[in-house]
């Protein structure tokens, strides 16, 4: 999750807002994604958002007491990979660290919608590749889950600077809490 966290917040700081750059942040997501879990999927089943440990758990394929603790490795691991490129990136001028927001013209509750609609296409992607109870899978499975994400963002990244993933690890170390919790709840739904 550090690595992950590291590589995609990164890119998005050093983005702006051309179309090109859409693309850009989305290939970086997807393809982080892709490679964090051909890497570790053996170990922890991929789980790199807690959004995806919660279908796992509600789709059986994970215990409770798994999920709670991938979910706070995972918060962890997030807060530490934004602290240390805080540390690494602390003179870049006006550094959010990727934080999420609205574009001009979307209001909160289509950001909402948005969010909800990108994390489910995610959660089903992952859950229905890595169902054991499936024999008719064939490709890449971390393949599949990378171009999910990077397809995720390239729907929502021009609507709500989308990282599919919780604001909480950027407003902790940046000690700013903004009118963005849909960027905080929307991945549990």
């Amino acid at each position: 999750m550090i690595f992950f966290v590291f590589i995609s917040i990164d890119k998005t700081n050093e983005t702006v807002s051309r179309s090109q750059d859409i693309v850009k942040v989305s290939l970086a997501f997807g393809l982080a994604i892709a490679t964090m879990a051909q890497s570790v999927g053996h170990i922890s089943g991929a789980h790199l958002n807690p959004a995806v440990t919660l279908g796992c758990l509600l789709s059986c394929q994970i215990s409770i007491l798994k999920a709670i603790m991938y979910i706070i490795a995972q918060c962890l691991g997030a807060v530490v990979a934004t602290a240390i490129l805080s540390g690494i990136t602390s003179n870049v001028e006006n550094n959010t660290l990727g934080l999420n927001g609205l574009s001009t013209g979307v209001t909160a509750g289509q950001g909402l919608g948005v969010e909800i609609m990108v994390t489910f296409q995610l959660v089903l992607c992952v859950v229905a590749v890595t169902d054991k109870r499936r024999h008719d899978i064939s490709g890449s499975i971390p393949l599949a889950i990378g171009l999910s994400v990077a397809l995720g963002h390239l729907i929502a990244v021009s609507k709500t600077k989308n990282k599919t993933n919780s604001n909480y690890p950027c407003t902790i170390i940046l000690h700013s809490v903004q009118e963005n919790n849909q960027y905080n709840t929307a991945p549990m739904y």
